[in-house]
């Protein structure tokens, strides 16, 4: 593909993607009677007037999003439509656009059934599984590399290169997992879910236009095709999710935006580079692990605890018995008491014998460092944490790679 045919779609793309943005900015208000009437709602429970909010909005900016690919597919493929001579139709370009769309639809209508139904939690790890198949079967079809570049001082043993086999295929499976979950379960208060994940969209961009000059051009000018009107339709519904909210992101958002990195990531041969860019996503998951896992008591929702009396939210917590507990979930109070991840209560109850600790989130983990914060400044501080993690990322991408890469 010419530079200048490249420029051309791209441009297309954007002015699509800022049309859906208007779009999606005029339709999120005048369907919020719509989900209220379905029962599609939920209470804002850190505010002192808990209003009812209709959730599930993610269904409607996915909509908007897959009109726009839909409509923006012949674009990069006209010169080959009309073309009746020459046969050269890139075939295998085409597969990947389509699998792409195929997952991120498959993802937004199971996203909008966990909605609707309250899937469970085994349920939320089988469906983006089934979802990136599609993806999958054409990496296999039109790639099927399945060989990483061992770091410099693993060579010795490993040797220049490592062929994984099937295992690289359970990696892209888990990294579609992954994506779709570390954002659901990142998330409890005003403005969390659409803006992390507007601010991921946005590095992943960046780094797509960095990389434009590089030998995986192509790869990915197909994530900013994808990335653009991502960006659009998120933006849009921040604009109503931010504090206060009016509306709810709902599952289907998070299933949405995590296949959408997938999908990018994968066909755009940079998943290493995308995991970089989830830090927060990361940390979150690892300190929620024990009680994911139910080593620790998980309730229902994680949501930080809302004091109306001073208007903030401050650490929630989980009660059991310690006597109770598997061992790896003593050893890790410990070990998170010791380096003061963990505010922890003894004795609690009339008979003395529960203990508390805050839930593992990170959300809590910010709050105990810092006190209880109004909801505003609690989400401002994590997406700045998020932005900066990004230029981690960038600096690590960059400058660090060079010491396991040449």
């Amino acid at each position: 593909m010419e530079l200048n045919d490249t420029k051309f779609h791209i441009l297309i793309n954007f002015v699509m993607s800022f049309i859906g943005f208007y779009l999606c900015l005029n339709i999120i208000p005048k369907f919020k009677d719509v989900f209220m009437r379905a029962d599609l709602f939920g209470a804002d429970l850190s505010k002192r007037v808990q209003n009812k909010i209709p959730e599930a909005q993610g269904v409607i900016c996915g909509a908007v999003f897959l009109i726009i690919m839909f409509l923006f597919i012949p674009v990069p493929f006209y010169k080959h439509l009309s073309d009746t001579v020459s046969n050269k139709f890139p075939y295998n370009e085409y597969i990947e656009y389509i699998a792409a769309l195929l997952s991120i639809c498959c993802m937004i209508f199971l996203g909008f059934a966990d909605d609707v139904l309250d899937l469970k939690w085994r349920h939320k790890l089988l469906l983006p599984t089934m979802a990136s198949l599609p993806l999958l079967m054409v990496y296999f079809a039109n790639f099927n590399s399945t060989t990483i570049i061992v770091p410099k001082p693993f060579r010795s043993l490993l040797g220049f290169d490592l062929d994984l086999g099937i295992l690289y295929y359970i990696y892209m499976g888990m990294l579609a997992v992954f994506c779709t979950n570390a954002i659901n379960i990142y998330s409890g208060i005003n403005g969390l879910e659409s803006g992390q994940s507007l601010i991921i969209a946005i590095s992943v961009l960046v780094f797509n236009l960095l990389e434009l000059t590089g030998d995986q051009r192509e790869a990915h000018v197909f994530s900013i095709y994808f990335m653009l009107p991502y960006i659009a339709v998120c933006s849009a519904l921040l604009y109503y999710n931010w504090y206060p909210s009016e509306v709810f992101v709902g599952d289907t958002f998070c299933y949405f935006s995590g296949m959408t990195f997938a999908v990018v990531a994968i066909l755009g041969h940079f998943s290493k580079t995308m995991l970089l860019f989830f830090i927060p996503q990361v940390v979150n998951f690892v300190y929620s692990t024990p009680q994911l896992f139910h080593l620790i008591p998980c309730p229902r929702h994680r949501l930080p605890r809302y004091d109306k009396d001073i208007d903030k939210i401050g650490m929630s917590f989980t009660k059991f018995k310690y006597k109770d507990l598997h061992i790896l979930a003593k050893v890790f109070i410990q070990v998170c008491r010791k380096f003061g991840l963990l505010e922890v209560r003894e004795n609690v109850g009339e008979d003395k014998e529960y203990m508390e600790c805050n839930n593992l989130t990170f959300i809590n983990l910010l709050l105990k460092f810092l006190g209880p914060l109004h909801e505003k400044t609690t989400v401002i501080i994590l997406l700045a944490i998020q932005g900066y993690c990004s230029l981690v990322a960038f600096l690590i991408r960059y400058q660090v790679a060079r010491l396991f890469y040449n």
